[in-house]
């Protein structure tokens, strides 16, 4: 291979790789925000949670509902309270969307929770709190969250 033609089959990678970045969604235009969660979760083999919160966005805020089912070992009652940040979002209404979770835990009184979610869109949520009340669960959970 000659000199010309490698320099040609490296422009052409150059020209190939820049369209590539330049043409698909990147995450570098991507925004994070600041978000805080209260869910109140129950059940007995078969769980419910609901709840709401609020997601700081670009200057704004804006609330959330919360409400999802979740199948397993799941006994007991617990509120739980999440603040952390929400990372890959364009705009408020990417944080929008389903976020499913296997989890595992337990609060007898009070204990903490941590926890990675991530919806269809991207949008990752980051988050770590308090949880109050009796609950034991080892479960497959589904958490949609709607803008009101």
């Amino acid at each position: 291979m000659t000199f010309s033609s490698a320099a040609r089959v490296a422009l052409v990678a150059l020209t190939a790789l820049v369209g590539a970045v330049l043409s698909s969604p990147s995450s570098a235009w991507a925004e994070s925000g600041r978000i805080h969660l209260s869910v109140v979760k129950g059940g007995w083999f078969i769980g419910a949670s609901g709840g709401g919160g609020t997601l700081h966005f670009q200057g704004r805020s804006y609330p959330l509902s919360i409400g999802g089912l979740s199948g397993g070992l799941v006994f007991g009652a617990a509120q739980t309270d999440l603040v952390g940040t929400v990372s890959n979002i364009r705009r408020a209404s990417d944080v929008a969307g389903v976020y499913g979770a296997v989890g595992a835990g337990g609060a007898v009184g009070v204990g903490v929770r941590a926890i990675t979610l991530r919806n269809e869109k991207g949008a990752v949520l980051s988050l770590s709190g308090r949880q109050r009340g009796l609950m034991v669960n080892l479960d497959l959970s589904g958490l949609a969250i709607s803008l009101r």
